[in-house]
């Protein structure tokens, strides 16, 4: 087990009425620091999403989780959020909120390489 990396992840969702509590799982956050990796990957599901709310604006959805990847990446043009370490990014990142692109609880997890397993969560979770 020591060649395994703790890692720790957070379902991105989609709550396009927040008030109803109805969600559709949009991406995945995964941090691990021992490998300083801090990355996020969304699909956004035309079809899911308008289901639940036909008069959601995609074009500030995408906005907002392209956001999120900015974050993650950190740097300036991130914003202030961005400037953080990237333990601090990821919890800002999985706060939790009531609007309409939310995280999940944080779940931990055990890994040989974070981005393997950030993909094997999104096909997982999202696909």
């Amino acid at each position: 087990m020591q060649d395994k990396h703790l890692f720790e992840y957070a379902v991105i969702r989609v709550v396009p009425r927040v008030e109803r509590e109805e969600f559709i799982n949009a991406g995945v956050i995964l941090f691990c620091a021992k490998k300083k990796f801090l990355e996020c990957r969304y699909l956004i599901d035309e079809a899911k999403v308008r289901a639940l709310c036909k008069e959601i604006d995609l074009e500030q959805l995408t906005l907002n989780l392209q956001a999120l990847r900015r974050i993650c990446a950190g740097g300036k043009d991130a914003g202030v959020i961005g400037q953080l370490d990237a333990a601090s990014r990821f919890r800002w990142l999985t706060a939790t909120r009531s609007t309409v692109v939310q995280c999940s609880k944080v779940h931990p997890g055990f890994c040989d390489d974070p981005l393997v397993a950030l993909n094997r969560l999104q096909e997982t979770l999202v696909v």
